[in-house]
């Protein structure tokens, strides 16, 4: 991490550790990167307990953000420090609990909005703790049973094949604006079967592509037909497409 970042960040995290109903911040991994790639963020998460300040004085603790601005229905702030994009967002802990908790109905949330909330609970870079609560709470989320992994991979495999039938009939139908909506569905939960395969929670979507190649059970040729499957700048129909996809579905729902 450039020290650029670290000392901003670490500002930040000592100013909302302040407020007495935070319990954790911490650091997802976009601020690792070089601070002039277009997808770097400095991002923080704060667990809290009780309501956070409101937007004018959280703004206040920031020092002097540009371009401030905030949503109001779940809590997020965005701004500018020093050139650098901030992202700031606002999670109550007794909702993660609860959320965590229904362990019944956690396949039919999570198979719509994937795992990504538990990857930053696991991966983040942990900058203020007042408690050992984020140590227990990842301690959860990395003891689910093998059945959850199994079944949500189930679910993801279901939804790929969904998106491949709908690959197909736009592919017949010369649709270009559904084709692209099945394709990129189809990538996404074809690469959500494979992290569920290996039980690995899911990166954010800009980052499945390098965490794909880390993971030690993919099919074989895998990463050749996924790499054609995503270019566009080669001279394949769409037809010819689908039926790439149809070989990648088949090796995902194989892979042992």
């Amino acid at each position: 991490m450039r020290p650029k970042v670290e000392r901003i960040a670490e500002s930040l995290a000592k100013a909302i550790g302040a407020w007495d109903s935070v319990e954790c911040v911490s650091l997802c991994e976009q601020a690792e990167g070089d601070v002039l790639d277009p997808y770097f963020a400095l991002v923080l998460d704060v667990y809290h307990r009780g309501p956070v300040p409101d937007a004018e004085e959280r703004r206040r603790a920031f020092g002097d953000p540009g371009a401030f601005e905030w949503a109001q229905a779940q809590p997020k702030d965005r701004f500018f420090l020093e050139g650098l994009p901030i992202r700031i967002e606002y999670k109550s802990v007794e909702s993660f609990e609860e959320f965590v908790d229904r362990e019944s109905e956690l396949l039919w949330i999570l198979k719509n909005s994937g795992t990504y909330m538990f990857y930053r609970i696991e991966k983040g870079l942990i900058l203020f703790s007042r408690t050992a609560w984020i140590e227990g709470m990842r301690k959860r989320v990395l003891d689910l049973p093998g059945a959850f992994w199994d079944d949500l991979r189930e679910s993801f495999q279901f939804k790929m094949e969904h998106c491949l039938v709908d690959l197909g009939a736009a592919a017949l139908q010369d649709d270009g604006f559904f084709y692209l909506v099945a394709s990129a569905g189809f990538a996404r939960y074809a690469a959500a079967s494979l992290f569920m395969a290996n039980r690995r929670f899911e990166p954010s979507h800009r980052l499945i592509e390098t965490h794909l190649r880390q993971l030690s059970r993919v099919p074989d040729d895998f990463f050749g037909r996924w790499e054609t499957f995503l270019r566009s700048d080669i001279d394949m129909s769409r037809e010819q497409k689908h039926k790439l996809a149809e070989l990648i579905a088949k090796s995902v729902i194989a892979l042992t």
